[in-house]
């Protein structure tokens, strides 16, 4: 098949799929589960890896291979839960006075920093089996710290952001 058939044929079919009348809330809502479900399988990635590096440590408190689906399961949640705010959340009007808060603020901030320690600790489990490298159980443990902590402030943004009744402009 020539380029230019595979690009002509391309086109008549963006035009037929243009031409489908689908709601348009109905394909955002599709999408944004779509986005909310990849984001649950990175972090149920992130998880993994972070329950392999807990997994490999003998002699530890997590020597059952429970940890790593555990660990998998609470990344898929927290970050389905806690990442995207972009709902009601982000759409929200700011003032312009930096002293005002508008009561979102502190779940955007506790999403970012759950997804930075979560990052942190995903990254430095990586680094540990890639390098295969055996560290002491306080370092061990800090991954493991940052991890919980992450993903438990990811968990706690979410559920604010989505139980925070937005205030009504009446004029």
């Amino acid at each position: 098949m020539k380029i230019s058939s595979a690009i002509s044929s391309t086109v008549s079919l963006t035009r037929y799929v243009g031409s489908l009348r689908i709601a348009r809330s109905s394909l955002i809502k599709s999408a944004h589960l779509l986005e909310r479900i990849g984001l649950a399988a990175v972090g149920a990635s992130c998880g993994l890896y972070v329950g392999a590096t807990l997994l490999r440590q003998k002699g530890g408190l997590f020597e059952s291979g429970w940890i790593v689906l555990i660990t998998m399961l609470y990344g898929a949640l927290s970050y389905y839960v806690g990442i995207d705010l972009s709902g009601n959340v982000a759409r929200r009007p700011t003032s312009s006075i930096s002293e005002e808060w508008n009561g979102s603020e502190p779940a955007e901030i506790m999403s970012a920093a759950g997804t930075f320690s979560a990052a942190i600790a995903a990254t430095l489990s990586v680094s540990i089996l890639v390098l295969d490298q055996n560290l002491p159980n306080g370092l061990i443990g800090f991954v493991a710290g940052c991890w919980v902590i992450g993903s438990s402030l990811q968990v706690v943004a979410g559920t604010m952001a989505r139980s925070y009744a937005a205030p009504t402009n009446e004029q």
